[in-house]
């Protein structure tokens, strides 16, 4: 008996102590409800503080991206008129036909007519043009003719356009008074010519305007294209 006694103690005291460890659902559920309670609040307000943040975010993103259109729209609106669509003012005519230049050439009357011929894939047309423009402020009393190479072939053509940009003068019954090519370097050419010709003067009979070139026959079959003025 007191063998058994003897063994009974030896394994007590020797054999290792197992105890239950608690798993993570045993120890949640072992936390007073107060405090689970609160870490369960402490969760909600994080996730709602995480959902406000994504949601303000978002709407960041879409404000920016919403600007960015706006932004992109504009500029597309404003490239929408062309460099040489634009006018300086009244004194500044497009011409899209041979009777248009006609007409507007007799209509002038007594006026100094500038004629610019142009092509829109012209560097050097695009570069003069703005002064062009700003000398056409500064002259309202002087037609600006504006006449656009590749839709007007045949008529450049007979006015022996060969050269872009190219300008006429013309005034009442003298008819042409100059014809020559002009970049901008040479803009002061223009304003001689202005100085020279844009002057009081009475006029006599109708304007001779061309001459005897015929504008509104049928175009010639061959057509070369016209060169741009690197000079």
């Amino acid at each position: 008996m007191a063998d058994v006694v003897h063994r009974s103690v030896f394994c007590l005291h020797y054999s290792p102590l197992v105890l239950p460890f608690p798993s993570a659902s045993s120890s949640k559920l072992s936390l007073p409800s107060k405090i689970l309670s609160r870490n369960l609040r402490l969760e909600h307000e994080e996730s709602s503080q995480r959902f406000l943040w994504v949601t303000e975010f978002s709407s960041f993103l879409r404000s920016r991206s919403a600007s960015h259109v706006k932004a992109r729209d504009s500029v597309a609106e404003g490239d929408e008129q062309k460099w040489w669509e634009k006018n300086a003012g009244p004194n500044m005519v497009d011409i899209h036909s041979a009777q248009e230049f006609l007409d507007a050439l007799r209509d002038a009357g007594d006026r100094l007519v500038i004629v610019e011929f142009y092509g829109t894939w012209c560097g050097s047309c695009r570069a003069l043009f703005p002064k062009l423009c700003k000398t056409a402020e500064e002259h309202p009393e002087i037609l600006f003719l504006k006449v656009n190479f590749d839709a007007n072939k045949p008529m450049c053509k007979r006015l022996n356009v060969r050269v872009l940009p190219y300008f006429h003068f013309y005034r009442g019954t003298d008819g042409q008074l100059e014809s020559f090519s002009c970049s901008l370097v040479k803009f002061q050419k223009i304003k001689d010519c202005i100085a020279m010709h844009n002057t009081a003067r009475c006029s006599i009979g109708q304007p001779t305007g061309i001459g005897n070139i015929d504008l509104l026959a049928s175009p010639d079959a061959k057509d070369k294209p016209a060169e741009a003025n690197s000079r």
